[in-house]
């Protein structure tokens, strides 16, 4: 089965990245040699380098394998980086950005992902990857600040309490923003001082959110 696996990874990697632009070695080694399948169950991990978003509750999970690819592509990660990463599930995508920074903190809110999330990493060799149990938009302030922020969830709104948490000089923030039912898209958010630019990245077409939209209010 193990032998399966690594044949399908290797597939994923010349079908679904390569040929959507993600050329950098780096990435396309870690999505090569980090096996998805030890982060799900195995009614999950059977499929799960299909190229389709993968359900892990009703309203989140991970996406499609490039859209993956493609936030760690243009989160421009460097070995020294210190990273936030916003809703860690059951530890996959952590696994993937911790192969390529210095630090990795990773909030995850739901009690249950959280016990699995422990799980799967204190089975890894990750030794830079630190967990917290705790409301995924607050972030982590007491630890901050940060080189970048990854949010792969679709959200509704950046605040500006996460905002702060981003290093003054050329901290990255990498989030889907949560535009209709089935569609979201990627930005990348830059502080220099106190302001902060933003760049569209790419489109993602998911149902997940990582909060309830909230209502304006009316007079």
């Amino acid at each position: 089965m193990s032998e399966t696996f690594e044949i399908a990874r290797k597939n994923m990697v010349v079908n679904q990245l390569r040929p959507n632009k993600i050329n950098e070695e780096n990435i396309l080694q870690i999505f090569e040699n980090t096996p998805k399948e030890n982060y799900l169950d195995v009614s999950l991990g059977k499929n799960c380098y299909l190229d389709n978003n993968l359900d892990i509750t009703d309203k989140r999970g991970y996406l499609k394998n490039l859209h993956l690819a493609q936030i760690i592509k243009y989160s421009k990660i460097l070995p020294n980086d210190k990273v936030l990463h916003i809703g860690g599930l059951t530890g996959y995508f952590s696994a993937l950005i911790s192969s390529l920074c210095k630090e990795l903190h990773v909030v995850e809110e739901n009690r249950e992902l959280f016990k699995l999330l422990e799980h799967n990493i204190n089975n890894t060799d990750n030794t830079n990857i630190s967990l917290f149990n705790h409301n995924l938009l607050d972030g982590l302030s007491d630890k901050a600040p940060f080189n970048l922020i990854i949010i792969d969830g679709p959200i509704f709104k950046i605040t500006d309490k996460l905002k702060k948490q981003l290093a003054m000089n050329g901290g990255r923030l990498i989030y889907i923003k949560k535009i209709y039912d089935n569609l979201g898209k990627a930005y990348k958010i830059i502080r220099n001082e106190d302001l902060y630019s933003s760049e569209y990245l790419f489109d993602v077409m998911s149902s997940y959110q990582i909060q309830e939209q909230q209502e304006d209010f009316k007079f």
